[in-house]
């Protein structure tokens, strides 16, 4: 039947070296954004859109704004203690990294999250450092060392990430001066930027970041292309994010893109 009619032929064939170019991207990188699709393809976005909904329909990927990914971007709440148990290596090595960066005697700010607990667990036995946390874990790790002051801010506690919420740890936060915030994500997403699964711990990582001169991400590869309900900040506001070598080369790229030092390690 298609030998008829060449000019359909040409069509669907068309269409499918479309398909199979955006689910080898999508392999390759995990994570594009549909502008990309379209210069790359040179098609319009009406013609990608089109193209993704096929896709989508027949569960090969999903969609969100702006972008498509092989797995569901978006996340919901889990367990510091199920967290903890993903990408464990990658996360000591960023942890590690992001310890050579602290200064002897600065002041700084740990957020909550398990890879910045292992950025607690990575200073300096004898490293004087003045440290204010919202994470009792993050506080737990450094109880024993002893040239480190520690300021445990307080609030409502969030179970799930065993770390203080709410007005009080935010009131608390006026007082201080940092030079550094080390924080955790759910999601890094290109267009929506930061993101974490709860709202007021997204409003206190807002706050923690007016206290301070840097802020610095720590997230493994797997928070790439995800993103949570309560939105922290855009990439432009984020100066160094320190993740594992998982992300692909056009998210890297895009990252640098905007303004942001990215040490892959």
């Amino acid at each position: 039947m298609f030998a008829e009619n060449p000019r359909i032929n040409m069509q669907i064939d068309s269409m499918a070296q479309r398909h199979q170019y955006i689910l080898d991207r999508l392999r390759q990188e995990g994570y594009i954004r549909v502008a990309d699709l379209c210069t790359e393809l040179n098609v319009s976005a009406v013609t990608i859109r089109k193209d993704l909904k096929v896709l989508s329909d027949k569960n090969m990927l999903f969609r969100s704004h702006g972008s498509i990914s092989l797995q569901n971007p978006y996340t919901a709440d889990r367990d510091v203690k199920e967290k903890g148990n993903i990408l464990v290596d990658e996360k000591g090595r960023i942890g590690q990294f992001a310890a050579s960066l602290l200064v002897p005697g600065e002041a700084i700010i740990i957020a909550s999250g398990t890879t910045v607990l292992k950025l607690a667990e990575a200073i300096p036995t004898d490293m004087q450092l003045t440290v204010l946390t919202s994470a009792m874990n993050v506080c737990m790790a450094l109880i024993e060392k002893p040239n480190l002051e520690i300021v445990q801010l307080g609030g409502i506690v969030r179970k799930s990430s065993v770390s203080a919420i709410g007005a009080f740890a935010e009131d608390q936060l006026a007082q201080f001066s940092c030079t550094k915030l080390f924080m955790g994500v759910d999601g890094i997403d290109l267009d929506q930027g930061c993101t974490t699964s709860n709202m007021m711990e997204a409003q206190l990582n807002r706050a923690m970041m007016r206290a301070v001169q840097d802020t610095i991400v720590l997230a493994d590869s797997s928070k790439f292309g995800k993103r949570s309900f309560g939105k922290i900040c855009p990439l432009s506001e984020v100066n160094h994010i320190i993740t594992d070598h998982g992300i692909g080369t056009n998210i890297s790229q895009s990252i640098e893109n905007q303004g942001v030092e990215l040490t892959l390690v």
